[in-house]
This record gives structure tokens, sequence and C-alpha cells, in this order.
């Protein structure tokens, strides 16, 4: 028996070794690539300080932004993704089962469309943008609304003590509430409007700041952290909720705080890149797939395949860009749609997440 436990832990082990270096091989290739077309000595140039100006500035302020907001974005929402379906008991839950990113389109619409930007005093004068605009205004009004509905959704299924089925049909139906006044906003916009906000729909880590990026990995480290803390919880619940419940887990609180904080993390994720979907459903299965449900190894199994999914689709987004990066969103479902369908299809009837 210890052998077999010896054995089982060396291959967790070894399997979350191997993602580390995966993670990290595909943040260094990601250095170089990009539309840019700069080289390979051009990029270790620039690396060590000298190169020109522009390919410091390339480097400096556009690909090591994007590179971090991978790895934070694709940990945090892959980490969300595997503790919503525990708590939820439904392996197709994922960060959009609350709404969020419903929300957050509306909110980032709002701001773009009704408040010019950010700015009421810029108005439809173009040329005020260079004086008052405020690029960090979508992203705030965004997290904003994504809050707000999470908080709506909970305080909705407190009555129902948040039983998962409750959660999940009043997440879907506050999505479509929020999806249907983004509609209205957008019917009423200018051309001018309407492109802008459809343009920050798009999932981008071209967007991604150092300040972007700090916010966001703040957010992915602070809740991984609680979550793998909590591991012991949520293997117990795995068992069933009156299993939990016998075994000194407050379930009501935990499922609360648990899909708080992971909408949360999400609202953080979205409001900084726009909306990347999948991430929080592939990575999930994939990490349970490799290494079991035991949350002390999923966690971080889940963050670090997050990470390297979201860097390999970003690489793959700038290389077949043809002069320009392709969303990252459209990568990421483009994965996502079939493996989704697969899901769906192959899992054994009944089984649980």
């Amino acid at each position: 028996m210890k052998r077999t436990m010896t054995s089982v832990r060396r291959r967790e082990a070894c399997v979350l070794s191997l993602l580390a270096l995966a993670v990290l091989a595909a943040a260094v290739a990601g250095l170089f690539v990009g539309p840019s077309r700069m080289t390979l000595s051009e990029t270790l140039a620039a690396l060590r300080g000298q190169g020109s100006a522009a390919q410091l500035r390339i480097l400096r302020n556009i690909r090591i932004p994007r590179i971090l907001a991978a790895v934070a974005a694709g940990a945090g929402l892959s980490v969300s993704g595997l503790i919503m379906q525990t708590t939820l008991h439904n392996p197709m839950a994922s960060p959009s089962t609350l709404g969020v990113s419903n929300a957050a389109v509306f909110g980032a619409n709002l701001s773009i469309i009704a408040f010019a930007g950010g700015f009421l005093a810029t108005g439809n004068n173009l040329a005020n943008y260079t004086v008052g605009a405020n690029p960090y205004a979508a992203g705030a009004m965004a997290f904003l609304f994504s809050t707000l509905s999470v908080l709506l959704v909970l305080g909705l299924c407190r009555v129902k003590n948040y039983s998962p089925n409750v959660v999940v049909l009043a997440g879907v139906a506050i999505g479509a509430l929020w999806t249907a006044a983004t509609t209205m906003l957008q019917f009423y916009a200018t051309d001018v409007g309407i492109s802008a906000a459809v343009i920050w729909n798009f999932g981008d880590l071209g967007r991604a700041t150092w300040r972007s990026d700090g916010i966001m990995l703040a957010a992915a480290l602070l809740g991984t952290g609680y979550f793998a803390l909590r591991s012991w919880h949520y293997n117990a619940l795995l068992s069933g909720e009156e299993s939990a419940r016998s075994l000194g887990v407050e379930v009501e609180r935990l499922r609360f705080v648990s899909l708080l904080l992971a909408s949360l993390i999400t609202a953080v994720c979205v409001s900084c890149l726009g909306v990347i979907g999948f991430v929080g459903i592939i990575c999930p299965h994939v990490s349970k797939k490799l290494l079991g449900q035991d949350h002390r190894v999923a966690i971080p199994a889940s963050a670090l395949g997050g990470s390297l999914l979201l860097l390999l689709a970003d690489t793959l987004s700038r290389s077949a860009g043809r002069g320009t990066a392709l969303p990252v969103g459209a990568i990421t479902s483009l994965l996502g749609a079939p493996f989704f369908l697969w899901i769906i299809f192959l899992e054994k009837e009944g089984a649980r997440c």
C-alpha cells in the first residue's frame, strides 16, 4: 500500500513538474513570436537591453505583458472553473455560469457607448478623446457590473440555500438579462460606438499592461491560495453534501465563498482582457483525467494547464495573424467547442465532476 501511494505521489510530482516546465518553455517561446517579425538575434539583443528603441518597446511593453497576462488569466480562469464544477456538482460549469462574462460585456458596452469611453465630457467630439479618454474606464465598469451580477445571483440563491441547480439556473437567467440589455444598448449606438464595443468584447491579450497584469496576478494568486487551503473541504464535497456535512464541512458557506471568489477572479480577468471562453472547462477536465480529483493536486495542475493553454493559444494567434494578432478568445473557442461536445457525448451517463 505504501509503495502504491509513493508511486502515485511520484507520478503527480512528475506531471506537475512537466507542466511547470512546459509553461516556462511556452513563455520563453512567446518572447520570440509576433507580427513585428523581430529576428532571434534582435529579440535576444532586446532582452539584454541592447536593441533599438522600437525593439525594446515591443519586448517590454507588448510581449512580456501579454505573456504575464496569459499566465495569470489562464491560471485564474482554469482554477475558477475547477472550483465551480466541484461546488455545483456540474462538469459543464465554468466561469461564465453565473453570468459574469455577460455582465462584464454590458458594463464595458455601457462605458463605451453611453459614456463615450469613460468621460461624459468627451461627448461625440473625437478631438476630445486625446485629452480626456480613460483607457481603464471600460474595464472598471465591466468589473463593477460583474460583481453586481455575482452578488445578485448569490443573493437570489440564498432563498434555496445555494442549491447547485438553483445557482446554475439563476446564473443563466441573469446572464440572459445582461445579454438582452447589451443588445438594446448596441441597437441605439452609433457606428463608431458599436465598433469600439464589439472590439472590446474580443478576448485579446494585446491590451494587457503591467498594471493590469499585476491586478490579475494578485487576484489569481490570492484565489488559488485560498482554494488550495480548502482542498480537503472540496475533496469531502465530492462524496456528496451529506457526507461532507458529516465530516464537519459547512457546505452552504463553502459554496457561497467559493463561487463568489471564483466569480471575482473571472471578473478581474474579463474586465482586463475581454471574454476568453472555454479555458475554465478544458483545463480542469484534463487535469482531473491526468491526476484524479484530489484537489491538492488538481488545483495546481489546473492553474498550470490554464496558463499553458492560454500561452499556446496566444502564440498561435500571433503566428497566424499575418501582420496582426488574432483575438486569443477566438482560438480558445475553436479549441473548446469540440472539447465541450466531447464532454457531452462521450462522458459516462450520470458521471460526476
